[in-house]
């Protein structure tokens, strides 16, 4: 018999280096069946952590890139017609707790608040589905465990979530790690050394000093990876980084100045 699951699995073990207690949290939250919301910049690795999760306990992982367009529908599920007349097709979030998949809603504040509110009831006592279409009340798994994220840099009055959502989590903050172990990170991901990760990382504080002055967002430790991927590949490092780094955050000509002036001081 074939594993409904199979391509939800993590085959091999992603590379995570925890900062903190955040690994026995997350093993003490899925156990007691505590949905868990993630909260941190973009790029710090809240994405890798789960995928992390999942495969150290053994779980199928069902992720969701959520967006301003997705409904309801998207999540929970929909009849679909085909050859054979109508079918009933689950959604992810659906899908999840039927079968006890971790469900992971990436950047759940982009998802309009009517949307959001589909997943009140599988956060309380009740880990319960209405599938209002389908007549039917689907329980949850017990191995299904909720988790969502956002960057809480990116909130507005607009984009944010409801304090009836929120107490239904707990919550985990992420932050970029400490210089010397997002060098190891870096490192480690773009196969590149360390002293030239510790550049790079050098590099990525200065501009996170700058958010709020010029910049959204400082360079992510992602965005790190990317730059040290494309110098372990032989590309100058200058070039890698204007590329990489400087060029995707800003468009603003005295701050691109400014930034690769920053590079040049490195490299």
């Amino acid at each position: 018999m074939s594993d409904i699951l199979a391509q939800y699995r993590i085959p091999a073990e992603p590379y995570y280096r925890p900062v903190a207690d955040e690994v026995t949290l997350f093993e003490a939250a899925y156990a007691a069946k505590m949905p868990l919301m993630l909260k941190g910049p973009t790029g710090c690795g809240k994405t890798r952590f789960v995928e992390h999760m999942a495969w150290w306990l053994g779980k199928p992982l069902v992720t969701v890139a959520c967006n301003e367009d997705m409904t309801a529908s998207d999540l929970v599920g929909r009849f679909l017609l085909d050859a054979s007349g109508t079918r009933w097709q689950d959604g992810p979030l659906a899908f999840a707790a039927r079968h006890g998949a971790i469900c992971y809603l990436d950047e759940v504040v982009e998802a309009r608040q009517d949307t959001t509110v589909v997943i009140h009831p599988l956060t309380d006592k009740r880990r319960a589905l209405p599938l209002e279409k389908k007549g039917e009340f689907l329980r949850a798994h017990p191995d299904f465990h909720l988790v969502i994220s956002y960057n809480p840099g990116y909130q507005s009055l607009m984009k944010d979530l409801k304090q009836s959502t929120k107490q239904r989590f707990g919550a985990l903050d992420f932050h970029y790690p400490a210089h010397a172990v997002e060098s190891e990170i870096v490192a480690d991901e773009a196969k590149i050394d360390v002293a030239t990760a510790d550049k790079l990382v050098a590099i990525a504080e200065r501009s996170r000093n700058l958010k709020g002055h010029g910049l959204d967002e400082g360079l992510s430790t992602r965005m790190l990876i990317h730059a040290g991927e494309l110098i372990a590949r032989g590309v100058a490092p200058l070039a890698a980084c204007r590329v990489a780094l400087v060029r995707p955050i800003t468009d603003d000509p005295d701050m691109r100045d400014a930034l690769d002036a920053a590079v040049a001081t490195f490299f």
